[in-house]
């Protein structure tokens, strides 16, 4: 069996956690900024899990997962 290749797009942009699961960033906290409120950029800049539906795509492209 070959080993499998990590989907490079997908290792940017989703992390694993120590449980398994798969968190994500927000988008749109990158530029532009001084037009979102402070609560608005506070809230981007933490990281969320991401949805049970989209974990398994994931999971499939990041077969070696990613710290």
């Amino acid at each position: 069996m070959p080993k499998l290749k990590t989907h490079k797009g997908a290792a940017k942009r989703f992390r694993t956690t120590a449980t398994g699961k798969v968190k994500r960033g927000h988008s749109h906290a990158r530029h532009i900024l001084t037009k979102k409120d402070s609560k608005r950029k506070r809230n981007l800049d933490h990281d969320v899990i991401l949805s049970p539906n989209d974990e398994g795509l994931v999971k499939r492209m990041l077969p070696y997962g990613r710290p």
